[in-house]
Formats: C-alpha cells, sequence, structure tokens
C-alpha cells in the first residue's frame, strides 16, 4: 500500500520484525546463561528473597506466581523458540491474531524477566527491549497492509531515544560541548572491542568533528524523521550511519543494534531498493485498526511525562514512568570519564598471607585485566556481571596516598564468596580460572589504572594497555570471614 507522505512501508516491517526478532534471541539466550548464576535461587540477588520484599502492582512478572530456576528455564526458552520463529516470518504466516499474539508474549516472558532483574537487568537496552517489543506486537502479518501507525510509534521510540542520548550529553558534560570527550571515550568505555585502541588514537581534530556530527545526528536529525519522504529516510540513514560507528568502536550490548532497527521505522521501501516485490495484499480486520488507534491513543498519554523530560533541565536519563517500561526516557553518556580504573581479582592457595604470598589474578570474558590480552568483540551479546564489575570504581574516591572505599555491593561480597568456593556456575561467566583444581584460600581485590599503550609500546611489548596499582579495594579474605553473606 502506498502512502505519499511515507512511502510503501512493507519491506520496511519485514525488516523491523527480522531485526527485533534477532535482538530477542540474543537477549533470550544471555538469559539462559546468565540468569540462574545472576539472580536464581542461589544467584548473587536471588529473585525469591526480592519477589518476597515487592509488589506485582509496581513490577509486574509472573513470577510472582511461582519463581523456581526451572521455570525461568522455560521461561528463557519459549522466548527463544518463539524469537527463532519470528527471525524466519514463521510468525507472520497466519492470522493477524496470532502475529500478535507471539509478539506479546515475547514482550511480556521479557517484561517479567527484567522486572525481577534487579541491578543485572537495569541497564537502559533492557527497557528498550521490552518498549520496541511491545511496539512491534503490531506491525501486522506479512500478508496485510501495513499500518503507518505502530512504525511512527516506533519512529517516536527512536526520536526519544536519540534527542536523550544528545541533550543529555549536552546538559552534563563540558567535555561534549567543548568537543573533546571523545579525547577519552574509547579508552574509559565500559567494554572496549578490537578497534577501540585505534579509535583513540585518531587525530585530535577528527575527534572534534566526530563530536560534532553525534550533537548533529542526535538533536538536529531526529526532527526529521517526522518529515516527508524521502527527508526522513535521509535522517534515519545518518542515524542508522552513526550508529553503525558505535558499534565498530566498542561493545554497548545490543544498544546499538536495536536503535539500528528502529532507525529502519524512517525508512520507506524506495530507499531499502530490496529485490523483493510487495505481494497481494489483504485489507486489515476492522477489529485491529480499532486496537491501533487504542494503542495510538494510549502512547500520546504516555507521551506527556517522557516529552516533558526532554525539555527539563532536570532531564532524567533512562528512566521508566509505568512499570510496563513502555515509552520511556532515554540517553547514555551523559559524562564521560577521563580516567580508567579497574578492579582486578586475585586469589591465593597460601592459608597465611604474607609479603611473600604468590596471588593469580581472575580473568573476566570482556573485561579490561591482563594488559596484553586484546579488547574481544563481545556485543550484541550482554556481560552483565562484566559491566558491573566495570561500575565499582565510580563508588571510590581516589586520594593522594590510595583509595576510599565507601562499603561493598551484597552482590559483590557474594561473588568473592562464590569465587572462594570455586563455584561452577559463577565461574562460567568469567574468563581464565588461575584454580582449576582446588579453591583458593583467600581472595583480594585490586585497583588499578589502566591506559591504552601508545604505538611504540605496543611494537616493543604487544600489550594493549599499562597499568598502575592506586591502591586495595578488598583486602584479603578468606571463605570463613565470608560463612555470613
Amino acid at each position: 500500500m502506498t502512502h505519499s507522505y511515507f512511502g510503501d512501508l512493507w519491506l520496511v516491517r519485514l525488516l523491523m520484525q527480522r531485526g527485533m526478532a534477532a535482538i530477542y534471541v540474543v537477549a533470550y539466550i544471555a538469559v539462559l546463561h546468565q540468569f540462574k548464576p545472576l539472580l536464581g535461587e542461589h544467584g548473587l540477588l536471588p529473585v525469591p528473597a526480592h519477589l518476597r520484599e515487592s509488589r506485582f502492582k509496581g513490577a509486574p512478572s509472573i513470577f510472582f506466581w511461582r519463581y523456581s530456576d526451572r521455570i525461568v528455564d522455560g521461561v528463557g526458552w519459549v522466548g527463544l523458540l518463539l524469537a527463532v520463529g519470528a527471525l524466519a516470518g514463521v510468525t507472520e504466516m497466519g492470522p493477524v491474531w496470532i502475529s500478535v499474539a507471539v509478539w506479546l508474549v515475547l514482550w511480556a516472558l521479557y517484561l517479567s524477566i527484567v522486572n525481577v532483574g534487579q541491578r543485572f537487568f537495569s541497564f537502559g537496552w533492557e527497557s528498550m527491549v521490552v518498549e520496541a517489543g511491545f511496539f512491534t506486537a503490531f506491525l501486522g502479518p506479512r500478508h496485510i497492509q501495513p499500518s503507518v501507525i505502530p512504525i511512527l510509534m516506533l519512529r517516536w521510540m527512536l526520536f526519544r531515544t536519540e534527542m536523550g542520548a544528545g541533550l543529555i550529553k549536552l546538559r552534563h558534560d563540558s567535555c561534549w560541548r567543548n568537543l573533546t570527550c571523545l579525547y577519552y571515550h574509547y579508552e574509559t568505555q565500559p567494554l572496549p572491542n578490537p578497534l577501540s585502541w585505534y579509535f583513540h588514537r585518531i587525530p585530535k581534530p577528527v575527534h572534534r568533528f566526530s563530536a560534532v556530527f553525534s550533537h548533529f545526528v542526535q538533536v538536529v536529525v531526529p526532527f526529521a524523521l517526522f518529515a516527508p519522504q524521502p527527508i526522513a529516510s535521509i535522517a534515519a540513514g545518518f542515524t542508522i550511519l552513526h550508529q553503525l560507528l558505535l558499534i565498530v568502536s566498542g561493545n554497548y550490548s545490543w544498544l546499538n543494534w536495536l536503535t539500528v532497527v528502529l532507525g529502519f521505522s524512517g525508512l520507506s521501501d524506495g530507499a531499502l531498493a530490496l529485490p523483493l516485490n510487495e505481494p497481494a495484499l489483504a485489507n486489515r480486520p476492522l477489529e485491529f485498526d480499532l486496537l491501533l488507534y487504542l494503542i495510538a491513543a494510549l502512547t500520546l498519554w504516555l507521551s506527556i511525562k517522557p516529552a516533558l523530560n526532554l525539555i527539563s533541565r532536570n532531564q532524567l536519563m533512562n528512566y521508566s514512568y509505568n512499570p510496563f517500561h513502555l515509552v520511556n526516557a532515554y540517553g547514555a553518556f551523559g559524562r564521560v570519564t577521563k580516567e580508567r580504573y579497574e578492579i582486578v581479582i586475585e586469589g591465593t592457595s597460601d592459608r597465611v598471607v604474607t609479603a611473600s604470598t604468590v596471588w593469580k589474578e581472575y580473568g573476566f570474558k570482556a573485561k579490561p585485566g591482563e594488559v596484553k590480552r586484546m579488547p574481544p568483540q563481545i556485543a550484541p551479546y550482554h556481560l552483565r556481571l562484566d559491566w558491573l564489575v566495570w561500575f565499582l570504581p565510580f563508588s571510590v574516591t581516589v586520594t593522594g596516598d590510595g583509595i576510599r572505599v565507601r562499603g561493598y555491593d551484597m552482590w559483590f561480597a557474594r561473588f568473592i564468596k562464590r569465587l572462594l568456593s570455586n563455584d561452577a556456575v559463577i565461574l562460567k561467566l568469567m574468563g581464565k580460572n588461575p584454580f582449576p583444581g582446588e579453591a583458593p584460600a583467600a581472595i583480594r581485590a585490586l585497583f588499578y589504572q589502566y591506559r591504552y599503550t601508545d604505538p611504540q609500546q605496543r611494537r616493543d611489548t604487544g600489550a594493549w594497555w599499562t597499568r598502575r596499582l592506586v591502591g586495595v579495594y578488598l583486602e584479603p579474605v578468606s571463605l570463613e570471614s565470608l560463612r555470613d553473606v
């Protein structure tokens, strides 16, 4: 069906559904691999204890009915199988209500996970999956005429994602205003990838131009998403290009990949120019159209607070105004850290710690540790443990003669206890285990400052990083000292 203002949308719908299904596949794989070690009955933040202190009204989840590790496995597998079916297009071959129902089940299951996920599911892109998944449910199967309503709702989500990220940068950190943030960003970002070292070495004038380009794409371009074609497609193209640059320069889980999928909503079939012909399409059922109008009205009502947030001097970043995580406030990198600090965890077999004690370092899947290890490419997969450990230095005060630690999160204390037990479930979430046989007798955590090597150092040593010991984050502890954790 041709829309003179929006262009044809059959291919756009197809691409958005396949893209969203791919994101769901990654998200549910991560649930199957990580949920039980982090949040299961014996996890670092057990869901059963959390449920006893929560209410369904504030965080709807099927786990209020009942929780067990077996049930969460079932949820993960059902979600993964449905996502694979959607990726293959199977879910779009039947009646409209089958398509809607499958996507709503995907949404409800992931919402249930996020709402009990606590710190490990507190990332902005978790809410993005929930919101985008909900509106994708109303795109309709491939054999009926596409409606512009869900496309516009997803385009409005893209607007809030980009505008929120752009405004939070300009409001919160002077280095974004003076165009110097990218001098530091590639070195201090959470999980660098193999190309981040090279991006850090780009000449400073290019970094400043890149900051200008980022501001243009995130603060100016989003308004053009609601212009007629081909202007909207050009705006979407800028957004997608910007996200692809972020994808190749760092690991941000599926944040950028999902934003690319949202970017498809600004395109038209003509802009895609794919060698696929639109088939004969049936009219949408009247009941489906009425549902779309109802969802549109709900979206407008829910948009009031997020819209006001965009113009507020006290702008919130990655905030949900309702327990269903619909029509949220988004944003990223409101502040860029200038120095990179890392927690390095070490263990020893010595029962009595002395000055001559030999310590062995634990590895993580992606977080910087051993200086000669090349940063891996992880995204669009999400390593929640690595991210949470990366956040720990932000609660530490660096002083002239060391550091001051303002307490430890409960999940971190339990994490150390599991390492002292050589817990195989937790160790599967990590990299190198220096104690493959007998468990360590004691563990400590050191606080390092990391910097990229310069080109000469890379050539001479093969190292990607240099590091300097700043202080001790956690003094040596034994399993006995953590028996009450």
